[in-house]
C-alpha cells in the first residue's frame, strides 16, 4: 500500500524523509500540513507532539523523520546498504551526525519564532543562534574528513541526507549565508544534482504565508562567533525576500 507523509514542502525534516523515498524507490502520497500553529493533533496525522514528519498508511503511523526512513527502507523492493546514525562507530563521524540534528532543531525554533513570538531577542533566543553558529562552525571544519570516512554504501548516509536538508535550508529561509561555509556549501551543490534533491526541492504549500515577521537572522560568520557583542548585534534586516 501506498503510504503518505505529512509535512510541509518548507520543512528540511519532512525534506529528508522524501528524499529517502526517492532514494529507495519507494512511492508516497504527500499531504501538507497548512497551519503549523495549530493545537489540534488531527492536523499532524495525529502525532500527540504536534510536530512533523509523519508516516501514514492504513493500518499505521511513524512519528518522525529517523523513524520514517527507517520504514521506508523496510518498503523498499530491494535491500539497500545505508548508514544509520548507530552505525557511525568513528567519533568524529558520530558528533557529526549529531550537530547535523542539533542545528536543524536549532533553525526550527528560530522559523517558529518568526510565526508566534514577539519581535525580541531574549536568553533563549540568543541560545539557539549562539547553537546554530556553533554547529556549522563544527561541521564545516569537519564535515569533510567525515564523509571521506563513511563506509561505502549504495545510498547516501542518514548523516549526507540530512546534512544537505540542512544546509540547504538555512540558505533557502534566509537565516544564514551559507556563502561563508566554502566545504558545506561545496557539499550541498554536489549532492543538490542528484535526482532525490531534484525532486524534492523547498516549496510553500498553498495557503502557507509565503512571509511572516522578518525574524532576527543568524547573519554573522563562524570566526566571529565568540567575540564580544551586544544582542542587538545579533539583528540583521537584510536578505528578506518573498520567499519569506
Amino acid at each position: 500500500m501506498t503510504a503518505t507523509i505529512v509535512g510541509r514542502s518548507s520543512s528540511h525534516f519532512t525534506r529528508v524523509t522524501r528524499v529517502f523515498a526517492h532514494e529507495l524507490g519507494v512511492s508516497y502520497a504527500f499531504e501538507p500540513v497548512l497551519d503549523l500553529l495549530s493545537l489540534d493533533a488531527a492536523h499532524y496525522a495525529g502525532n500527540p507532539s504536534l510536530k512533523l514528519p509523519i508516516l501514514r498508511d492504513e493500518a499505521a503511523t511513524w512519528f518522525g523523520a529517523l523513524n520514517i526512513c527507517r520504514e521506508l527502507a523496510r518498503r523498499a523492493s530491494a535491500a539497500h546498504r545505508i548508514a544509520w546514525p548507530e552505525s557511525l562507530q568513528q567519533r568524529m563521524a558520530a558528533n557529526a551526525q549529531e550537530l547535523v540534528l542539533q542545528g536543524m532543531a536549532s533553525e526550527v525554533t528560530l522559523v517558529m519564532e518568526t510565526l508566534a513570538a514577539p519581535e525580541r531577542v531574549d536568553s533563549y533566543h540568543e541560545k539557539s543562534q549562539r547553537g546554530l553558529l556553533g554547529c556549522l562552525a563544527w561541521l564545516e571544519q569537519h564535515l569533510p574528513e567525515v564523509l571521506a570516512a563513511l563506509p561505502e554504501a549504495q545510498n547516501p548516509s542518514y548523516l549526507e541526507v540530512t546534512a544537505f536538508c540542512f544546509v540547504t535550508h538555512l540558505e533557502w529561509r534566509g537565516l544564514v549565508d551559507t556563502a561563508q561555509y566554502r566545504s558545506l556549501t561545496a557539499f550541498a551543490q554536489r549532492f543538490a544534482a542528484r535526482p532525490s534533491a531534484l525532486a524534492t526541492p523547498y516549496a510553500f504549500d498553498r495557503h502557507e504565508p509565503a512571509r511572516a515577521r522578518p525574524p532576527a537572522a543568524v547573519a554573522m560568520s563562524f570566526d566571529r562567533l565568540h567575540a564580544p557583542r551586544s544582542a542587538d548585534s545579533f539583528l540583521h534586516q537584510s536578505k528578506w525576500s518573498a520567499r519569506w
